[in-house]
């Protein structure tokens, strides 16, 4: 089997309404670096790949047949307080403060443009979580 560098066997697809600006988003929220994109005829999103450090994502352009998804994902950060900063200031609605979690985690949520949750973790302890 092979899976491209940067992608894992699970890798998230979003399908947001206006996407290149939300692709813009990703990138002033959490430094996202776009990887790649196809554009359909009418010059809309069809696919874009984004790059978080060492993860990927995917995003599409909304459509009837394809409505915007709603998605939590889980964002490791080195520093926790200046990722949901900078996602905030980039135009996130903050829905949890950032505050040290008892599984080790210092954690805030914020929720995009799009609608989907992130929640921004820096992990604090090198032990596993179970």
């Amino acid at each position: 089997m092979h899976v491209p560098p940067g992608f894992a066997v699970v890798t998230p697809y979003i399908f947001a309404a206006e996407a290149d600006a939300y692709v813009k988003f990703l990138a002033a929220a959490f430094g996202a670096v776009e990887i790649g994109r196809s554009t359909a005829p009418d010059g809309r999103i069809a696919n874009c790949q984004l790059r978080f450090d060492t993860a990927a994502i995917m995003v599409s352009e909304a459509s009837e047949a394809f409505p915007a998804s709603r998605a939590a994902l889980y964002l490791y950060v080195a520093d926790a307080d200046g990722a949901v900063a900078q996602a905030i200031a980039a135009g996130a609605e903050q829905i949890m403060d950032v505050d040290d979690m008892p599984y080790g985690d210092r954690q805030g949520g914020v929720r995009d443009p799009s609608g989907n949750i992130w929640w921004v973790s820096q992990r604090k302890s090198p032990e596993p979580y179970f």
